[in-house]
């Protein structure tokens, strides 16, 4: 049967209406009316105004500051598994969610009165928080924020009275578990949130003062320096029950340590093949282990303190940068030879960076500048100077799909 032409005029416009509306409610979100995905994307904080720059990596621009995330004078960043959504840590307790695509806070609680750092679940449910004050961990969940278990960092003394830790070094590892160091408690702790009631392990007495910590990029190895002592503590989770493990125990020994003006921070270590290169409390050295058995292998002269040393994605550069008073400078090491073959200057008070995905280019914030100075890692060419208020900790979106990152 014939359909009349009436009644096709109809059907087809309906369809076109139906089609209209479907494109509507699929289309995304978009910052500045431009459509984007987010893996160009990052997060620089300005730490001084309580705002982040919302950069793109590939343009070499900043997109938009956002502001309203609190005290930023510390301040770390985790993305969800997808990428969309960068939840930041601030040191007022404030846990934010930024949306990234729409360039927008999407959510924000005080969970805690100082709060360093924390860690995104390996299936993304969850998001945990570690606390200076009161100390402990905080877990809550990533879509509603909603707290799902408080664990607080209650450790004895020797007196035999009870105190609450500050907890450093939070980290997610494979199986749904988050790794934390007790700093006054001289302990480790897991926290296994892969089951509906959650489960933790404590691992006492693993040194003196662990201030940080870092985590191997296949989630097996768990390192913690210690303040208080020369020497790092290390978790095997392949085999737990072997316990903590000191290693790199005598760097030092013997010898008169500088003043420390600042902590390392290990989460900003290298790994080259079997080489790992941490920065040393207190030296103006850069310190080299054989992964194979955490042996130290050699000392590295450097500029001043190191605080961030970071690998190069393809591991033949690490890129250090130091405590102050010495802190205008960066130097890039060749991962073969150990030798410094760069040295740069991108303005003053140089702290934080971050590699592209590939490494082509690093990114690096001058704080007393006002300005994240782009290079290439192949020539040293600067190729960008962009705006913003002291800016400090950068942190892109591939960091999204790595475990500890």
């Amino acid at each position: 049967m014939a359909i009349p032409h009436s009644l096709k005029t109809l059907l087809a416009g309906s369809a076109l209406a139906l089609l209209t509306a479907g494109q509507a409610l699929a289309e995304p979100p978009a910052l500045n009316g431009e459509l984007r995905g987010t893996g160009d994307l990052g997060v620089v904080i300005e730490r001084a105004t309580g705002s982040v720059a919302l950069v793109d990596t590939s343009a070499r621009q900043v997109l938009r500051h956002v502001e309203g995330f609190g005290d930023l004078s510390h301040a770390s960043v985790k993305f969800t598994r997808d990428a969309r959504y960068a939840f930041v840590f601030g040191r007022d307790g404030g846990l934010t969610r930024l949306d990234l695509l729409t360039g927008e806070i999407d959510g924000r609680i005080i969970q805690g009165g100082n709060s360093i750092g924390g860690a995104i679940s390996q299936d993304g449910r969850f998001v945990a928080v570690g606390n200076y004050e009161p100390g402990g961990v905080k877990v809550f969940d990533t879509e509603t924020m909603e707290l799902v278990i408080d664990v607080p960092a209650t450790y004895r003394r020797p007196d035999g009275s009870t105190a609450q830790a500050k907890v450093v070094g939070v980290v997610d590892v494979p199986g749904n578990v988050f790794v934390f160091s007790l700093f006054e408690a001289g302990e480790i702790w897991t926290l296994d949130m892969s089951q509906d009631e959650p489960e933790l392990t404590q691992y006492r007495d693993v040194g003196s003062m662990p201030y940080d910590a870092l985590i191997t990029a296949n989630g097996r190895y768990y390192i913690a320096g210690l303040f208080g002592e020369d020497g790092m503590a290390l978790l095997d989770l392949w085999h737990p029950e072997n316990g903590v493990q000191r290693i790199l125990p005598d760097y030092g020994q013997g010898e008169q340590r500088l003043p420390v003006y600042k902590m390392p921070h290990l989460e900003g270590w290298a790994m080259a093949g079997d080489q790992a290169f941490f920065p040393a409390v207190g030296r103006n050295e850069v310190l080299v282990a054989d992964t194979r058995d955490w042996s130290l292998t050699n000392r590295i002269e450097v500029h001043g303190q190191p605080i961030f040393v970071m690998s190069r994605p393809d591991e033949r550069q690490v890129w250090v940068t130091f405590a102050h008073p010495l802190n205008d400078k960066v130097q890039v090491i060749d991962t073969q030879t150990h030798e410094v073959i760069r040295t740069l200057e991108p303005g003053a008070s140089i702290l934080h960076k971050e590699f592209t995905p590939r490494g082509e280019h690093i990114w690096i914030s001058a704080r007393d500048s006002n300005q994240v100075v782009v290079y290439d890692t192949r020539t040293f060419e600067e190729l960008a100077r962009l705006p913003a208020e002291s800016p400090s900790g950068i942190f892109f979106t591939h960091r999204a799909h790595k475990i500890g990152l």
